[in-house]
């Protein structure tokens, strides 16, 4: 190789002159894609695990019916069409449907309220309110209906107490008229805290600069919420909602424990959830029990998307 003056032109090249082409580096784009695929392994195993595996299980189940002569046979969609003509199927249905209407709106307005009442900084120990406010979410919902239950008693409970202190009947809060009512009380005092904290969270992450042109302009705190923070926060807001209609669908753990309390009132049958529990467990009837947790799978995401759609349509683009 010979070798080019200091004055000489780097790009010209002599007669002569071997050129050496430089080595290509070995691309090591596998080993970090392996790496990837270690991390990501656990959560996939726990996935499949359970979930997906259990989803299957039960879709199986559902697919057969057991007699007691002939034990279990194939009832392909035999089950799914003795579900939906199910008189208690459709009670239950039909009261969650209710529970939904009345408890889910009440609950995001006075979560949404909360929300805007700490964020507007007018509110005096604001986190000690948010906390107090949040601390029934904390508390275990077994531990929460249980300690509705003792004040709901028409015996012993303290509010039938401070009626009879007062000299005044005392209202039967475990009556058929008003035990659904009862219920949608628990709901909305466990869960309202958790909804504030993820509409104040959203409210937190507006820009402060459309506040500053905002009050530039006159406006008040109403106005504020009203024409900015509310339409900032619609996401939040169609997200608490869905996830509170998908709760609704699942109530469970209230008519469970409140059934001792007015049995009654409550029967097996008396959420859907709650009677896919006791046609396993008591009945010991898994396939149909499989199947009822099949339909009201389908009826929550006919559900969601409707809460969706009418939560959304209204949005901006």
């Amino acid at each position: 190789m010979i070798a080019s003056s200091p004055g000489s032109d780097p790009g010209e090249r002599k007669a002569g002159a071997v050129t050496v082409a430089p080595k290509r580096r070995r691309s090591h784009g596998g080993a970090p894609r392996l790496v990837g695929y270690v991390f990501v392994a656990p959560f996939v195993i726990a996935f499949v695990a359970m979930l997906i595996v259990p989803i299957g299980y039960a879709l199986y189940l559902s697919l057969f019916k057991y007699r007691l002569i002939g034990g279990e046979t194939f009832a392909g969609f035999g089950n799914y069409l003795q579900a939906f003509a199910d008189p208690k199927l459709r009670d239950g249905l039909v009261r969650v449907l209710l529970f939904l209407v009345i408890q889910v709106p009440i609950m995001l307005a006075l979560a949404l309220f909360f929300a805007l009442a700490i964020d507007s900084a007018r509110v005096r120990g604001a986190k000690i309110i948010r906390l107090l406010i949040f601390i029934p979410y904390a508390i275990p919902g077994v531990v929460g209906v249980l300690l509705w239950g003792y004040l709901y008693g028409p015996h012993f409970g303290l509010i039938t107490q401070v009626f009879t202190a007062a000299g005044l009947a005392p209202p039967n809060l475990l009556s058929p008229g008003n035990m659904l009512g009862s219920m949608m009380n628990i709901v909305v005092w466990q869960y309202a805290g958790y909804n504030m904290i993820v509409l104040f969270s959203a409210l937190r992450a507006i820009p402060s600069e459309l506040y500053e042109a905002a009050i530039i302009d006159g406006a008040g705190q109403w106005r504020i919420a009203w024409g900015i923070k509310i339409p900032a926060i619609r996401p939040a807001i169609l997200l608490s909602a869905i996830f509170s209609a998908i709760g609704a669908f699942q109530i469970f753990t209230e008519p469970n424990l409140m059934q001792p309390l007015a049995p009654t009132v409550v029967n097996t049958w008396y959420t859907p959830s709650y009677y896919a529990y006791n046609t396993a467990f008591a009945q010991h009837n898994v396939n149909y029990a499989a199947t009822l947790a099949f339909a009201l799978g389908l009826v929550i995401a006919i559900m969601a998307y409707i809460v969706q759609f009418a939560t959304s349509r209204d949005a901006p683009s």
